[in-house]
């Protein structure tokens, strides 16, 4: 598979995540719980649902595959986000010692997909990781605080935290404990 290192890259600084009032409010209300790797699969496909205004999927069959094997060699991992027994949002990525890197996530109810990103960064913290690599800076990215380092910086970083042991808690968490 090709591997793409484009001269900017979008990450998302631990320490510097955004969490606007609406979300802060579905974080207290909704109720929703989080794991990591429950249902690793389902939240691939999760992501490869089309969203609104596209055909299709960048996520292909084999490409789903591939993350597949990545998480049962326990290199790729997932967290989900429930509202009761039901998956309603997600974010899976792959862990490279200190560094996650996020492919893709979903929603299927309103701020799910940020309920799993701010999951997600809290457990980074947790466990002592350095960065969330986000790929490309997007506006919604952006309004939740990603930035954009360029190539030299991110791959000094890649270096620097490649080697730490970071474990992310699994334990089925109330999103509430965010607030």
């Amino acid at each position: 598979m090709p591997w793409f290192c484009p001269p900017l890259r979008g990450v998302i600084p631990l320490d510097r995540l955004r969490v606007s009032r609406s979300l802060a409010r579905t974080l207290r209300r909704r109720g929703y719980e989080t794991t990591v790797d429950e249902t690793f699969e389902a939240v691939v496909e999760g992501c490869r649902e089309p969203r609104a205004g596209q055909d299709g999927t960048w996520i292909s069959d084999d490409l789903a595959a591939a993350y597949a094997r990545l998480h049962a060699l326990g290199h790729a991992h997932s967290l989900e986000v429930w509202d009761g027994e039901r998956l309603v949002g997600g974010i899976y990525g792959v862990l490279v010692g200190g560094v996650f890197c996020g492919e893709s996530m979903f929603r299927r109810a309103t701020d799910a997909s940020k309920v799993a990103l701010a999951d997600l960064v809290a457990r980074l913290l947790e466990a002592g990781a350095g960065l969330l690599e986000v790929q490309h800076l997007t506006p919604h990215l952006q309004s939740l605080g990603a930035i954009e380092i360029d190539r030299a910086l991110y791959l000094g970083l890649l270096e620097e935290l490649r080697d730490d042991n970071v474990r992310l808690l699994r334990d089925r968490l109330p999103a509430s404990r965010l607030t």
